[in-house]
């Protein structure tokens, strides 16, 4: 029965920046998403899915240079390379398109003089850091220093990862070049600002009115708490992006132009298809709007970006639907461990539809990490997909077309169980609309269960036997193949090409618009063709081999560190301002994890005299359990800082480049708690 309730959907994905490849970290947002867009057309919506290659900025253009070629030839090099990427992972896009276009500059210009003229914008000289050797003002992460509020080294210019303030980057201390290696200079410009508290009441009602995950809307709230502060979209020369009309050498900021690129892509589809722009973008639309996104581009999507749309006269998003990071066996991406696996080496070994429901299996609603560990990577895939579904198939397929010429029987053994499999899909569709991919996924392979226990018990092989007992053979190899089936069915959002190879096999159309409710009649009295196997097993060299050709040889490892830390030798000091420093050794007493924070660990030290509180930046490098009982070393006399979290009331002392490769000072043994360092 068709859907009575046709909807009308546009979906997008945050944009892939133009500097580098796809990984498999990315590729989270993107299956997600197709899933969900998938599974929108088989319930009969009209669901049309665009991206587009982040083209823009300071990042672009150095890349660019490096490797001796333009801006632009760079971007057509690497949407090519996404693109390819994107079909090999059988990402569904309606259009794939790019943020240096002229629909995304007509857009982003329309939208800042609407801005403009409502008195949005601010004009504001700055001071800003610029590199004396580059001649270019320096954006944020491309400046590195000590951090001003604790003090942590090889900090970016925005925002500390270890204490999670946020500053300027005039604020840094000793700050140098991350391009060029120079001490910056400050030097004053002229920006525009938007000043997003003018849209702050609107903000409020649509953050806090249920349109945003319980802890994206609960984190916003802090946001507003603290106030909203005006955006600088502007950006001085030499910068790859838009020139903003009406004023002299002033750039549209990438991150003003590229969320626009959603509009940009959308408008090209329509022009080249006929569409109706305005059903989906106007101010009184009726269609419905939804971004998914990774946790680190929240603040931009759920406060600048329907901002920007409300101040241009656009809807507003129904939803932005968020998203966690990927770790691998447990632990941050890593190249020295061969687990910064980009998504064009998992694909020189290994089918793509094995990480697409490997990721569903993980995928909930929540704003969650979601782990590829590779051994249940492997036992998973092939206990579900090879071991119970395809399985399925293979045990009855052969029957039909020996000893019935391929021909169904004309009825089922069992009405009512068939029944129940289609009644499932109801809670199945639940799932997939709510995202709940994993719940769909547990609720697939029970029914995979069931199916293969039937046949487990029935025997296909023993009533094979008895030539008296073909009629009844066959009703019963038509119903296996009828459940498996339906099982592809509730898959095809996340098993496309299993979906394609199945149709051809059953030579009968599965999913396609509006077929979800199809489900309800079985096929019977119909001709198959020759089973082919599906899929095969994952075996164990497939992962080795990828993992291999991810990992860096030790002496690109080597070289990579050495190079992460030729940053100058800051300025000098004198030894009284080293003596004012008091360093102690400190035993650690208890360890735990700070909820709501990915970078904290909450650690209570013994340092003689007395014990200590404090929230040090190495939880992605360390276990709570494991620094228990550990002595160390920390800064006693650091002033304390009041944190969301807590107080802390010191800082444990640690070296490497970040993030898992983290190291707390270790005193040798017989060092005691209280001990000076000096």
């Amino acid at each position: 029965m068709p859907n009575q309730d046709k909807k009308k959907i546009l979906v997008t994905t945050a944009l892939p920046y133009a500097n580098g490849s796809i990984h498999l970290g990315h590729m989270v947002g993107y299956l997600q998403t197709d899933i969900w867009a998938r599974f929108q057309r088989l319930m009969g919506h009209e669901c049309y899915y665009v991206c587009a290659d982040d083209a823009h900025g300071t990042p672009v253009m150095l890349k660019a240079r490096a490797d001796g070629i333009t801006p632009e030839q760079l971007v057509e090099k690497m949407a090519i390379e996404h693109k390819a990427d994107f079909d090999a992972f059988e990402i569904q896009f309606d259009n794939y398109y790019t943020t240096h276009s002229e629909e995304n500059r007509i857009f982003s210009q329309g939208i800042f003089d609407a801005l403009k003229a409502d008195g949005h914008i601010a004009r504001r000289t700055i001071k800003q850091l610029y590199d004396p050797q580059e001649n270019m003002f320096l954006p944020d992460r491309f400046i590195k220093g000590e951090c001003p509020n604790c003090h942590a080294l090889d900090q970016y210019g925005d925002n500390c990862e270890v204490c999670s303030s946020t500053y300027s980057p005039t604020d840094l201390i000793n700050p140098v070049s991350a391009i060029s290696g120079a001490t910056p200079v400050e030097r004053e410009s002229e920006h525009l600002f938007v000043q997003l508290s003018d849209f702050e009441d609107m903000l409020r009602e649509w953050t806090q009115g249920g349109s945003l995950q319980s802890e994206i809307a609960n984190k916003l709230k802090e946001w507003f708490e603290t106030g909203l502060q005006d955006w600088d979209i502007s950006r001085d020369p030499p910068y790859f992006g838009f020139k903003i009309d009406g004023e002299t050498d002033k750039y549209f900021y990438v991150w003003l132009d590229a969320p626009i690129g959603y509009m940009a892509s959308f408008k090209n589809l329509c022009d080249r298809e006929g569409l109706d722009f305005d059903e989906y973008w106007a101010p009184d639309s009726k269609a419905e709007l939804y971004h998914f996104m990774g946790k680190d581009i929240v603040y931009f999507h759920t406060l600048f970006w329907p901002a920007m749309l409300h101040g241009g006269s656009y809807r507003i998003p129904t939803s932005v639907f968020v998203h966690g990071f990927l770790t691998v066996n447990g632990t941050k991406m890593s190249k020295a461990r061969g687990t910064f696996i980009n998504a064009r080496t998992y694909l020189n070994h290994l089918d793509p539809e094995y990480l697409r429901y490997y990721f569903a299996a993980r995928l909930n609603s929540r704003v969650e990490d979601i782990d590829l560990s590779m051994d249940d990577f492997v036992q998973r895939v092939n206990s579900d997909l090879i071991g119970k579904v395809v399985n399925i198939a293979s045990r009855c397929a052969g029957f039909i077309k020996k000893r019935f010429a391929g021909q169904l029987a004309s009825k089922l053994p069992d009405d009512a169980n068939y029944i129940m499999f289609a009644e499932r899909g109801e809670t199945i569709a639940k799932h997939y609309q709510n995202r709940e991919y994993n719940r769909a996924m547990r609720e697939i392979m029970e029914l995979a269960d069931n199916a293969n226990q039937y046949i487990n018990d029935i025997k296909p092989w023993e009533v094979a036997k008895d030539s008296e007992r073909n009629n009844e053979l066959q009703e019963i190899c038509t119903y296996g193949l009828n459940m498996f089936r339906i099982l592809v069915l509730y898959l095809s959002p996340v098993l496309p090409g299993l979906t394609q190879k199945t149709e051809a096999f059953l030579d009968s159309k599965i999913a396609h618009v509006d077929t979800w409710n199809n489900r309800h009649e079985p096929l019977l009295n119909h001709g198959i063709q020759q089973f082919k196997h599906l899929m095969k097993r994952i075996e164990p060299s497939a992962i080795e081999a990828i993992m291999e050709d991810s990992r860096e040889s030790l002496e690109e490892s080597e070289n990579q560190t050495q190079a992460t830390n030729l940053e100058p030798i800051a300025p000098e000091i004198k030894i009284d301002d080293f003596a004012r420093i008091d360093l102690r050794i400190a035993k650690i007493l208890h360890a735990g994890y700070v909820e709501g924070s990915d970078k904290l660990l909450q650690v209570t030290v013994d340092i003689g005299h007395e014990q200590r509180n404090i929230f040090a930046g190495i939880k992605s490098a360390y276990k709570p359990e494991d620094l228990i009982g550990r002595m160390t070393v920390v800064v006693a006399n650091l002033a304390p800082r009041k944190m969301r979290f807590g107080t802390s009331e010191g800082m444990v002392l640690a070296a490497g480049p970040g993030g898992d490769e983290l190291w707390i000072l270790n005193p040798d043994s017989g060092a005691q708690p209280g001990h000076r360092v000096t």
